[in-house]
């Protein structure tokens, strides 16, 4: 098994750094390409949504995997989805002292008694030669040095590490940490150790009241906890027990 390095391009400004990712990609480009930007003209998240920063305050990146597709075709882009959030959340507590939760089923939230504030998010997307599994691209955004008065023009739920901590921090170093953390456990899920324990772990979502808003409408029950494949498990008020692979996931109060 080759040993996984990272190999960095970096553009001031481009669309978004997951379509020049998968671009790359296409041409080849190698395992460990990554792409970061200090602004994205078009920036996304899931479900379509549009993914908004100011210049030069966010971490943006997206990664470039080519992993084994054995395991199925939808388990490696759920894993690394799941390993990039736990490496994020990681480096966002060990550059800047402030404890990550995450929010099924991509979501880096702050939580504050019984709300809880967007900070970042997670978007995979794959390419495919027929049913082969060519390449798994993971986009990674963070709101580092926004300013608290920035923030409602994102989204009205967002927060930034700054507003949180009151504190500048260097992306340089966030992202240095974050792709460390993510070697070390991509090397480890080669060689067999899934994450979804431990992404289980951390998300807040679980025990929780929730109504989850997916294309069939809206459900309200208890999160009760994921399956093997990320999916969210939700109790509703009937008792049964609905399995939800796409979907957003808000408190109920």
């Amino acid at each position: 098994m080759n040993r996984f390095s990272f190999i960095r391009i970096h553009l001031p400004s481009t669309t978004s750094t997951n379509d020049v990712a998968r671009d790359l990609a296409a041409q080849g480009a190698p395992e460990g390409t990554v792409v970061t930007a200090d602004y994205q003209t078009a920036g996304r998240g899931r479900l379509g949504r549009r993914w908004l920063s100011p210049p030069s305050t966010c971490l943006l990146c997206s990664l470039l995997f080519r992993p084994a597709s054995d395991a199925g075709l939808l388990a490696p882009a759920t894993d690394l989805t799941m390993l990039c959030a736990l490496a994020a959340a990681d480096s966002v507590e060990a550059t800047a002292s402030l404890p990550v939760s995450l929010k099924w089923p991509n979501d880096l939230i702050i939580v504050r008694g019984e709300s809880w504030r967007k900070l970042g998010g997670i978007l995979a997307e794959t390419g495919f030669s027929g049913d082969r599994l060519e390449f798994v691209v993971v986009g990674v955004g963070i709101n580092v040095n926004v300013p608290a008065e920035a923030l409602p023009d994102l989204a009205p739920d967002a927060t930034s590490i700054l507003a949180e901590t009151g504190r500048m921090t260097d992306r340089d170093a966030l992202l240095d940490w974050f792709l460390n953390e993510v070697k070390g456990r991509y090397e480890r899920w080669r060689a067999g150790e899934r994450p979804r324990t431990e992404w289980a772990a951390r998300l807040a979502t679980l025990g929780r009241p929730v109504r989850v808003i997916t294309a069939e409408g809206e459900q309200h029950g208890i999160a009760e906890g994921v399956d093997e494949e990320g999916a969210l498990l939700l109790r509703i008020t009937d008792g049964s027990l609905h399995r939800i692979r796409v979907g957003d996931v808000l408190l109920a109060h």
